[in-house]
């Protein structure tokens, strides 16, 4: 191989050794193509691991549990000696007296966000767009972007506190002739607290999304549309609407695979007896049933049965999206 590795053309211009093997037919040394790829993107796989380990350790390993929902589960016994029962606690969770209220207030709640939450990022965003002055613009995004970083326990604290019979609100209904109203102890008021509340805190949070959805809008059709003495309402409905529209649909069929689902942390800080009756949602139910009553069967099966509502109202969202604007999450 020393004798191959020195051969030279006749002219002077040395044959590299790789060129003789290849022309002997001597297989090459090469790495595998996974391995090549490690070794190049070793930083990004480093930088990645962290994030892989967390999904797996809270929320794909976590998914064993679900079997609980078809046991009798005891503590002392764990998970594989608590004997099987079937469907049983679904059937308990489906003929249960709080089945339909539960049911009702969950989609009730999710159905007004849809209606009032979902739209507010996306005025803000536009009204943002339109803001010819930087130093203004950047002053209204940081204002309403700071409610999203209080924590949902300051949020309801200051919540309280506005909506007292001695509060902020009612000196205000005072001052205008009216009465004092308890607001938190009236079920009618707690859906309008409660979405008012989570606009205030989400919108400007939200409105993110669309402003960089904004950006890639080509301005050569603005441009073109101003030679067409197109208006900026005119503007707005032709070119920034439908530039934005894919985005839209995408946050809507995420929007839609939620309805059954509500977090129940802001509920409890805010719910009390007299509000029950709109404020108790399957989230709220859970929380009671399975961490308060350790009856973890049960409310691992509800749990169980609104993710897969969840999971139908999203894949038929989905659909229906491909079929009318050809945009979807798959």
């Amino acid at each position: 191989m020393g004798a191959i590795a020195n051969t030279s053309h006749p002219g002077g211009i040395p044959i590299h050794q790789s060129n003789v093997q290849q022309a002997a037919g001597i297989p090459r040394n090469k790495a595998h193509p996974v391995l090549r790829n490690l070794k190049r993107s070793r930083y990004l796989y480093i930088i990645f691991f962290l994030p892989f380990c967390y999904y797996v350790l809270f929320h794909y390993w976590p998914m064993y549990g679900i079997i609980i929902a078809f046991k009798d589960y005891n503590i002392v016994r764990g998970i594989t000696a608590s004997p099987w029962v079937g469907f049983v606690n679904f059937k308990k969770f489906l003929v249960d007296p709080y089945f339909w209220k539960l049911v009702r207030n969950t989609l009730l709640i999710n159905v007004y966000e849809l209606f009032w939450a979902f739209p507010a990022p996306i005025i803000l965003a536009l009204l943002l767009n339109e803001l010819k002055s930087q130093r203004l613009k950047k002053f209204a995004q940081s204002v309403s972007y700071l409610p999203h970083f209080i924590s949902t326990v300051v949020v309801c604290g200051m919540i309280v506190n506005f909506l007292t019979t001695d509060g902020l609100i009612n000196q205000l209904v005072v001052w205008l002739g009216g009465t004092p109203i308890h607001f938190l102890m009236k079920p009618e008021w707690f859906r309008t607290i409660f979405i008012s509340s989570g606009i205030w805190q989400s919108v400007g949070w939200g409105s993110i999304i669309y402003l960089a959805a904004l950006t890639s809008v080509d301005e050569e059709l603005y441009d073109a549309a101003k030679i067409d003495g197109a208006n900026r309402w005119q503007q707005l409905l032709s070119i920034t609407l439908p530039g934005i529209a894919p985005t839209i649909s995408i946050m809507l069929i995420l929007n839609i695979g939620k309805l059954m689902s509500i977090g129940y942390e802001k509920i409890i800080l805010l719910y009390n007896g007299s509000t029950y009756e709109t404020a108790d949602v399957i989230s709220t139910y859970v929380y009671r049933r399975g961490l308060l009553g350790s009856d973890f069967s049960y409310a691992t099966a509800v749990e169980l049965f609104q993710a897969v509502i969840g999971l139908i109202l999203l894949v038929s969202a989905n659909r229906l999206s491909k079929k009318i604007s050809e945009t979807g999450l798959w």
